[in-house]
């Protein structure tokens, strides 16, 4: 609670900072980007502190609003990284498929070939 009030003082403290001068009718936030000036002349203490934490609340929601679409661009690559990661995948297990395949084929081709050779062996065998 001590640091609500000391935080709203120094806030309403920031706001009324030179609000004695005649030119100093009206502040800029204090101190960010993209807040609408406060006019101070004719503002209580009560509405000060409204008119400041309703400009807080409207900063906050616009840096989450931003999070926000930062975060679900993020989201989409992320999606698509992982569309490509599966098809990379899948045509990796299909090369493998078709090497095995390969192996296979070349495994039979080379028994085929050592039983003609050793057909070709016992016939020669027989003849002599």
């Amino acid at each position: 609670m001590k640091k609500l009030v000391i935080g709203s003082t120094l806030a309403v403290g920031l706001l009324f900072a030179g609000a004695n001068q005649s030119s100093a009718a009206s502040i800029q936030g204090v101190g960010y980007q993209g807040t609408a000036p406060i006019d101070l002349s004719s503002v209580d203490l009560e509405t000060a502190l409204k008119m400041v934490q309703q400009q807080r609340t409207n900063l906050l929601e616009s840096q989450l609003q931003t999070q926000l679409t930062e975060v679900q661009t993020r989201n989409e690559q992320l999606a698509g990284l992982n569309e490509q990661l599966n098809s990379q995948q899948m045509d990796m297990l299909r090369m493998q498929s078709m090497n095995s395949k390969r192996n296979e084929a070349f495994d039979a081709m080379t028994n085929f070939v050592k039983k003609m050779q050793d057909s070709r062996s016992s016939i020669l065998g027989n003849l002599r």
